[in-house]
């Protein structure tokens, strides 16, 4: 059974957008209606969104998506390419949590600072002394390099 875009999608219960723009990715593949020109979809794509959903669920991009398939496609088992993308994925999210966590720490350590600091006037000189009274980034950096080279 062929169904149009808004049929797949409310049966995928995704937006018929989505329908459209994973069509115009590549990411299904309609036939067209003979008479009507209408886009088409059977239950390969019925499949194909619910893999999609599955993989979006697992933090896969659209073109690793796109990957995947084509791997399938050629009758390669995509499996190496999932577990080798997924680990990729979970060494970036480390690296983002670490680098959130340092954030984190920064602004609970500014707040403090601040907490016992006067708000100021702009005065021409100054914006807010709050952020102004914070060590500067750059200098920190140049520092711990200049330290670790002597």
């Amino acid at each position: 059974m062929l169904l149009p875009v808004k049929r797949l999608a409310q049966r995928c219960r995704v937006s018929a957008d989505t329908i459209r723009y994973y069509t115009q990715i590549g990411l299904l593949r309609p036939v067209r209606h003979p008479t009507t020109g209408y886009k088409l979809y059977g239950e390969k794509d019925v499949k194909r969104v619910d893999f999609i959903r599955r993989a979006r669920h697992l933090g896969y991009t659209l073109q690793e998506i796109a990957q995947i398939f084509q791997e399938a496609e050629r009758g390669k088992s995509p499996c190496p390419l999932v577990r080798d993308l997924i680990q990729r994925h979970i060494v970036e999210n480390r690296k983002r949590l670490e680098e959130v966590l340092e954030l984190q720490i920064r602004m609970e350590q500014a707040l403090a600072q601040w907490a016992t600091m006067p708000d100021g006037v702009p005065d021409g000189d100054s914006v807010c002394r709050l952020i102004e009274s914070i060590e500067n980034p750059d200098l920190l950096s140049k520092e711990k390099k200049a330290g670790a080279r002597s």
